[in-house]
């Protein structure tokens, strides 16, 4: 397995990539993981694809977005192996349960009706990816009491930060809390953290190094293992 995550000038960002692939190599020592970035932090993807004969690229990524559907592709064409690429982690019920649990480690209770929840990710140029990242709000508040949940966007397309908070205390909210639906910490998370506070708005961490985090990644490279089983049977 090539764990691959976009990089970044913030050690923060690499820490959480190289702690998940720790965890995966605890659950199953048996496999060999790699950890590569495709850019700002070493080492980088196709310097690991050119020490290696093949693998499974796992993309450390939640939306469908440019990255996995022409980065990450472009690499491993030019590489010239025998390499596979698995489906980013996306809206997993898996990282919802640690989206939830972050949630609550900043104090919010899924039973008071009162909170307002804007879930924060970053945007892309595909709407078909940003329409997807969408629906987290609709699945993050099933069973809950809350007043609302929205999603915005740190970057690209509407609504930001300020639309959805507004959103919120329109719609009755007493108190927003912001999730980010982020991966790992950066320059990015810190923008809204800043917002937050500005804002005197509480903010839950990123869904960083998790068991369920490294249990998605496991569930995309057992999906391609699986497709390549299936093939290898029917010739």
């Amino acid at each position: 397995m090539i764990l691959t995550a976009h990089g970044s000038a913030d050690p923060r960002s690499a820490a959480v990539a190289r702690a998940v692939a720790g965890r995966i190599r605890r659950l199953r020592p048996w496999l060999d993981v790699e950890v590569a970035f495709l850019e700002q932090t070493d080492p980088n993807l196709r310097d690991v694809l050119a020490a290696t004969t093949g693998g499974v690229v796992v993309p450390f990524l939640l939306a469908n977005a440019y990255h996995a559907r022409v980065d990450i592709p472009s690499v491993i064409e030019a590489s010239g192996g025998a390499v596979r690429q698995a489906a980013v982690l996306g809206e997993d019920p898996a990282l919802l349960a640690v989206l939830r649990h972050r949630l609550a480690e900043a104090g919010a209770s899924p039973t008071d009706p009162g909170l307002g929840v804007v879930v924060v990710a970053v945007g892309s140029s595909n709407a078909v990816a940003n329409a997807q990242t969408a629906t987290i709000s609709s699945a993050l508040a099933a069973g809950t009491r809350w007043a609302g949940t929205h999603v915005a966007f740190a970057t690209g397309p509407r609504p930001d930060l300020d639309e959805a908070v507004r959103d919120l205390q329109q719609r009755g909210a007493q108190h927003v809390v912001i999730a980010p639906w982020f991966l790992a910490p950066g320059r990015i998370t810190d923008r809204v953290s800043e917002f937050a506070a500005r804002q005197g708005l509480r903010m839950s961490a990123p869904l960083g190094s998790h068991n369920l985090v490294a249990a998605t990644v496991l569930d995309r490279f057992d999906d391609v293992i699986a497709a390549g089983t299936r093939c290898e049977s029917a010739a």
